[in-house]
């Protein structure tokens, strides 16, 4: 696939996650799902490169790299994103998880030097701040009380999870490490982790058998972590952990969309605004670098 094939795929897949894990609220708590979707999506890896007789054999350096791979894009960041969205809304978590195409310019830039786009910043700055004039009715009841700040201070620090996950998965690469190889082994530690997490917070490992709770949790894993992770990390390799974190900022549109036509979301002009200042973005951020 293209690079721009690979970026809207992403786009279109995590946006449509977001309505899949409203199945997946109930009897099952939180961190629960997020151990049963990613440890589903590293057997369906594992299992396709026994089949596809992939090479399976690493050092422990490897494997250490690939456990902080999971640890940071497939534990904690998820963990830290439900912990925030027990506190604020959902779209003011979006939009400080937007804020991740920053984090990505600044650590690929600390971490391998890479020149600091202007075209790039600008474009990262429109996009964060169309999302928020996207979710701005959801911004203005924010509680400065304790557990708002809580609540900002976990998602900011999923986010900068997940922008490390993306440094650590570009040095992977590097490295030459596969991406299906470290996407199947980073799942399985992320899986790990967040079980250690849900047993050391007393959380039930209960499981919901009903058509929606199963068919929600196969589309998690299979489209949402399988195939959506493989393409972005396979992006990431191509056009820079810099570029391919804008799709953080993508994905809130697409969800309100998809909310648009489910959910009964209402439009107001500064929604119809922020779009625009996104898709803007868009272009600013993946347009081809002069030679």
């Amino acid at each position: 696939m293209s690079s721009v094939s690979l970026y809207i795929a992403c786009v279109l897949i995590w946006g449509s996650t977001w309505l899949a894990i409203t199945f997946q609220l109930g009897q099952v708590p939180p961190a629960v799902s997020v151990a049963y979707r990613f440890a589903l999506a590293s057997v369906m890896l594992l299992a396709y490169c026994v089949v596809r007789w992939l090479p399976m054999r690493y050092t422990l350096r490897d494997h250490a790299w690939m456990a902080l791979q999971g640890f940071l894009l497939f534990g904690a960041n998820y963990v830290l994103v439900y912990l925030s969205e027990a506190h604020i809304s959902s779209g003011l978590t979006a939009v400080i998880f937007s804020s991740m195409a920053f984090w990505n310019i600044l650590g690929v830039r600390y971490f391998y030097a890479t020149p600091l786009r202007p075209a790039a910043l600008i474009g990262a700055a429109l996009g964060v701040l169309g999302v928020a004039m996207v979710f701005a009715p959801e911004l203005t009841i924010f509680s400065k009380d304790g557990s708002g700040m809580l609540g900002l201070g976990y998602g900011l620090a999923a986010t900068l999870c997940a922008s490390l996950g993306n440094i650590t998965a570009a040095r992977n690469q590097r490295h030459g490490l596969p991406v299906v190889q470290q996407n199947a082994f980073g799942m399985l530690y992320g899986a790990l982790l967040v079980t250690l997490f849900a047993l050391l917070t007393g959380e039930r490992f209960v499981f919901e058998s009903t058509v929606s709770y199963i068919l929600s949790l196969l589309y998690l894993a299979l489209f949402g972590s399988v195939l959506a992770f493989g393409g972005y990390l396979t992006l990431l390799g191509r056009i820079g952990a810099d570029r391919a974190g804008y799709v953080s900022v993508a994905i809130p549109i697409v969800a309100v969309l998809l909310s648009t036509l489910f959910e009964g979301f209402r439009w107001h002009p500064a929604t119809v605004l922020g779009i625009a200042l996104c898709v803007l973005g868009n272009v600013l951020v993946l347009r081809k670098k002069k030679p």
